[in-house]
C-alpha cells in the first residue's frame, strides 16, 4: 500500500519553487511537499521567516532552501530566478503563492496599489511560468500551481486590484496549460475561501464577518492553511497527469452557496 501511495503522489527526486513559502498557505504547501519527498526552495521577501520553514522542512527529513526577493520588483525576480537556476537547476514544481493583497475601496485605489498589486500577484507567476514552463516542456514533465482567490470570480469586500489581478491569474493558468500540457505539464490554479493568513488580518479583526463568511461555507468554519497539503500534493504529483487548466475550489462549500 505504501508503495503504491509514493508512486502515485511521491516527490523524491523533485524541486520544488514556492513563492510566498515562508508564512500561511505557502508554508503549510512548501511543508506539504517536502513531507512528500520533494526537494523545497522558499522565495519571499523576509529571511528570517524562511529560515524558520527550512529548519522545520530539515526536522522533517526533507531538503529546504530559501531565496529573499521582492517578487512585486521585476528585477528582482529575475534575480530571483537566475539564483534559483544556478543553485537548484529549472524546478519540477512551481507554486505561486506569494500575494499583496492592497484592497482600499475602488475610488480610493491609486496606480501605485495597481502597479504594486498586480506586479507580485500576476506579473511575478508570469516572468517564473516564463523561465521555467518552456524547460519543464522541452524534459516532458512538470506541475505549476498558482494560488488565486474566490475575488477572481466574484466581487465582495473591495476586489479592486487584487480581484482583478487574480482574475488574471486563472486566465494565465489556462493559457499555461494550453501552451505546455501536452508537454507533459499540468497547470492548475487553486482558490482558498477566507482564510486566517498575514494577508486576512483586517478581516479576522472584525468577529462579525469571520462569523458571516464561516457561516456561508458548508462546513461551517472558515479556511486553515493546513487545508491545502493534501490538494498541493496531488497536483503537483503524478497522480494529476490528466488535470490541467483547471481551478481546484478548496473552501468549505463557500462557492457553492
Amino acid at each position: 500500500m505504501a508503495s503504491y501511495l509514493d508512486e502515485l503522489f511521491g516527490l523524491s527526486g523533485r524541486t520544488a519553487v514556492v513563492t510566498g513559502g515562508s508564512s500561511g498557505i505557502g508554508r503549510e504547501i512548501a511543508l506539504a511537499l517536502g513531507r512528500a519527498g520533494a526537494r523545497v526552495v522558499l522565495v519571499a521577501r523576509r529571511p528570517a521567516p524562511m529560515d524558520d520553514v527550512v529548519a522545520e522542512l530539515e526536522k522533517l527529513g526533507a531538503e529546504g532552501g530559501a531565496i529573499s526577493a521582492d517578487l512585486a520588483d521585476r528585477e528582482a525576480v529575475r534575480g530571483a530566478i537566475d539564483k534559483i537556476i544556478s543553485r537548484y537547476g529549472v524546478p519540477d514544481v512551481l507554486v505561486n503563492s506569494a500575494g499583496v493583497n492592497l484592497r482600499p475601496p475602488l475610488g480610493e485605489l491609486t496606480e501605485e496599489v495597481w502597479d504594486l498589486t498586480v506586479a507580485a500577484n500576476l506579473t511575478a507567476p508570469f516572468l517564473l511560468g516564463q523561465a521555467f514552463g518552456p524547460v519543464m516542456a522541452e524534459r516532458r514533465w512538470g506541475r505549476i500551481i498558482n494560488l488565486v482567490s474566490q475575488q477572481a470570480f466574484r466581487a465582495y469586500g473591495n476586489s479592486g486590484a487584487y480581484g482583478a489581478a487574480k482574475a488574471g491569474l486563472v486566465g494565465l493558468t489556462r493559457s499555461q496549460a494550453e501552451a505546455w500540457s501536452r508537454h507533459g505539464v499540468c497547470v492548475n490554479a487553486i482558490a482558498p475561501g477566507v482564510v486566517h493568513t498575514p494577508l486576512t488580518e483586517a478581516v479576522f479583526a472584525d468577529p462579525s464577518k469571520v462569523s458571516a463568511h464561516a457561516a456561508r461555507t458548508m462546513i461551517g468554519r472558515n479556511g486553515l492553511p493546513t487545508d491545502f497539503a493534501g490538494c498541493a500534493v496531488f497536483l503537483a504529483s503524478g497522480a494529476s497527469q490528466a488535470v490541467t487548466g483547471q481551478t481546484l475550489f478548496v473552501d468549505g462549500g463557500y462557492s457553492a452557496t
